[in-house]
């Protein structure tokens, strides 16, 4: 294998964009963003969980053909934040252990196969394809030399990521460690409204029980004004 010279690979470019769109049609759209914003959530609270949509991973320096966009794909053991693509090479050499693909009818069995090579070859731990028209859920786990079929998906809970995944006679539902199921970007938005409620409630049921204790001791403090105006000290009148 020819080795490329350190100032060849600093004159390759490697695209943020491969000029595909993200997805094909709402459906398949509305499927990305339910996995990719809930597991954001589900990591939320670990540094060292990257999880992106539709970004780039090129994985060999020196070659910007070899790449592919998973729909969803999740890094554990590389920080947050921004980036225009995925260069494995820049990130410490850590693959994306999962990675998810929701099908829609654009796609065609060669490009799910080249997909899977892709995957297999570099290291996916986790592979795991939906088709929401079809209703059909495949699941592909590393064994010891590539990945192997998942026999029952029905139940199965991730290793990576302990998330439970369930069909129903409407389709996929996913599920949280904690047991809650996966919102969609509508029913996580009622759900922020409820919280942004229940806090406002909180802070009203604090300020009138502030305003109460005031008002409270308002009364004690014109209690003892009147009892010295009349020569007493509220002391004396302690058994």
């Amino acid at each position: 294998m020819q080795q490329l010279q350190p100032d060849a690979l600093t004159k390759i470019d490697y695209p943020d964009s491969d000029g595909q769109p993200m997805a094909d049609n709402t459906k398949q759209f509305r499927w990305i963003v339910v996995i990719k914003e809930n597991l954001e959530l589900l990591f939320a609270n670990d540094p060292e969980v990257f999880v992106a949509g539709d970004l780039l991973w090129y994985p060999v320096e020196g070659d910007n053909t070899i790449r592919q966009a998973p729909d969803v794909m999740v890094i554990m053991g590389r920080p947050k934040g921004d980036r225009g693509s995925y260069r494995q090479w820049e990130e410490g050499g850590v693959a994306p252990q999962v990675v998810f693909e929701i099908l829609s009818p654009g796609n065609r069995f060669g490009e799910m196969l080249r997909k899977l090579g892709f995957y297999d070859r570099y290291g996916v731990e986790e592979y795991y394809l939906y088709d929401p028209d079809k209703l059909e859920l495949t699941g592909l786990q590393r064994g010891e030399a590539d990945l192997q079929v998942i026999e029952e998906m029905n139940g199965w809970i991730s290793p990576r990521l302990q998330i439970r995944f369930q069909m129903t006679d409407t389709g996929l539902e996913l599920y949280r460690p904690d047991g809650q199921r996966f919102l969609t970007y509508t029913e996580l938005g009622q759900l922020l409204d409820q919280e942004r409620q229940r806090a406002d409630q909180e802070r009203e049921r604090a300020e009138q029980e502030r305003q109460r204790a005031e008002q409270e001791r308002q009364r004690a403090d014109r209690l003892a004004a009147q009892l010295r105006a009349a020569g007493l000290e509220p002391d004396d009148l302690e058994p």
